[in-house]
């Protein structure tokens, strides 16, 4: 079946069975390398995509449920030439260190930004408690979400 999406700005036209996961669709048909392939459960977050402005775990998620929102994947925040602030934030604090997971921290970190603009320590763990890191960046990650969203109160 021909699906129509948007993506990151722009339109694609994929013929995929309308149950196959957003991800696979990502990555496979438009070769997308942000979201990745985690537990393939939803639950670690490494697959997470915004869908009209929300986080989405497109492992789980058929592509044609995202046929009527815009989709946006790390790749269409910023450009090596002109990241998005979130990402300037990342990398200022350098927290990444395998980057496996950060795709969709950033993802979820913008999400949560874009609702609480003005968090705490204890609001931005929660917010990002369900993306899964094992690399021990958390307090990078932490201090790289405030200044991401100190910088956006001076905007």
């Amino acid at each position: 079946m021909r699906i129509q999406l948007r993506v990151n700005g722009r339109a694609a036209a994929v013929d995929v069975d309308p149950a196959t996961p957003l991800l696979y669709v990502l990555r496979n048909d438009l070769r997308l390398n942000g979201p990745r392939f985690g537990c393939g459960l939803g639950q670690c977050g490494a697959c997470t995509v915004l869908a009209g402005g929300e986080t989405l775990r497109s492992c789980v998620t058929p592509v044609s449920a995202a046929a009527t929102k815009e989709i946006v994947t790390l790749e269409g925040l910023g450009t090596l030439q002109r990241p998005h602030p979130i990402q300037e934030a990342f990398i200022k604090e350098q927290a990444a260190q395998c980057g496996y997971c950060m795709s969709g921290v950033i993802l979820t970190a913008k999400a949560f930004l874009d609702k609480s603009p003005n968090p705490t320590d204890e609001q931005i763990r929660r917010a990002l408690a369900n993306v899964l890191c094992r690399c021990g960046t958390h307090l990078e990650i932490i201090r790289a979400v405030k200044h991401a969203a100190q910088g956006r109160a001076r905007i």
